[in-house]
């Protein structure tokens, strides 16, 4: 009975002994942003964003966040949030917003992406109460093929559904002509848009993506980012490579590699020639107005 009562005992000091090794080891790591560990000042913790990337939708804002997301110095929020521009997400205050943020350790950059942003009125003010210092970026495309990647993505989720939508010539012509009420296309019509921005923020402040640059090729876009988040150049052109298979850039990571989902790089919906070119001549003013207040020209149609 002695000897059965001593080595049970024996066994509980073994087990305490090694518990506490184990307890000191994980301490020893430091903190673990994807569960979120707490304690001091240099613990990782939830921040606001000290960078949103504003739009525009069907730009290539998905594509933008993971690439920047290779510095080791960012963390992204996973999920568009709609903080700014959802009335039911903005009544719950910045502390909820705050939660729907990664974990960070105090010197790293926290990003977030919600597309939406860029065309709601309301938005640039909000942004501007949370952090007047906070910097945006706006990543475009050709704004007719924007316009018809965004129908696209529509129809694509009502045909999900097995509901029925308009093919995209009705929604976009009355009687022969370019019907400006549709909302896609109003979603082009970037100067408009950023004009309310750059009532609230300096033009420094927001920078300017292009999209069509971004497929193209990465890394010269990538490395304009860091210099405007003014992080230190850690991205390289070893961070991608070309997939014939699904005809864009894909990324390397740690031996690790990732290609966006198959919604990427989805045909486009058809649409006559005839009626294209008249949505590029109807963009054309538009445009201009856009290339005189970012400085620069894109090669749009």
């Amino acid at each position: 009975m002695l000897w059965t009562l001593l080595l049970a005992l024996l066994a509980l000091l073994l087990l305490h002994t090694q518990l506490s090794v184990c307890f000191k080891e994980l301490r020893s790591r430091g903190p673990r942003p994807s569960v979120g560990w707490p304690s001091s000042s240099n613990a990782s913790k939830q921040r606001l964003p000290g960078a949103i990337i504003i739009g525009v939708r069907k730009g290539g804002t998905r594509a933008l966040l993971e690439m920047l997301n290779l510095h080791p110095d960012v963390e992204v929020a996973k999920a568009e949030v709609h903080y700014f521009n959802v009335e039911e997400h903005y009544r719950r205050g910045l502390a909820w917003y705050r939660t729907q943020m990664p974990f960070t350790l105090p010197g790293q950059l926290t990003v977030e992406k919600t597309p939406g942003y860029f065309a709601a009125p309301q938005v640039p003010a909000r942004v501007r109460a949370m952090n007047p210092a906070v910097r945006l970026l706006l990543i475009v495309r050709d704004p007719a093929q924007r316009l018809i990647s965004d129908y696209t993505q529509v129809l694509h989720n009502r045909l999900t559904r097995r509901k029925p939508y308009q093919p995209l010539e009705e929604l976009l012509l009355h009687e022969g002509s370019i019907d400006p009420g549709y909302r896609a296309l109003q979603r082009s019509l970037y100067h408009q848009h950023l004009a309310r921005w750059l009532e609230v923020f300096p033009r420094e402040q927001i920078h300017v993506v292009d999209g069509d640059a971004l497929i193209r090729d990465p890394f010269p876009e990538l490395r304009e980012a860091e210099r405007f988040l003014e992080l230190p150049p850690r991205i390289t052109p070893d961070n991608f490579y070309y997939n014939t298979t699904k005809g864009f850039y894909c990324l390397l990571s740690a031996g690790h590699d990732k290609c966006l989902d198959q919604s990427k790089g989805r045909p486009h919906a058809p649409l006559s020639t005839r009626t294209f070119w008249k949505l590029c001549r109807y963009f054309r003013e538009p445009n201009k107005m856009f290339f005189s207040m970012v400085g620069r020209s894109f090669s749009w149609c």
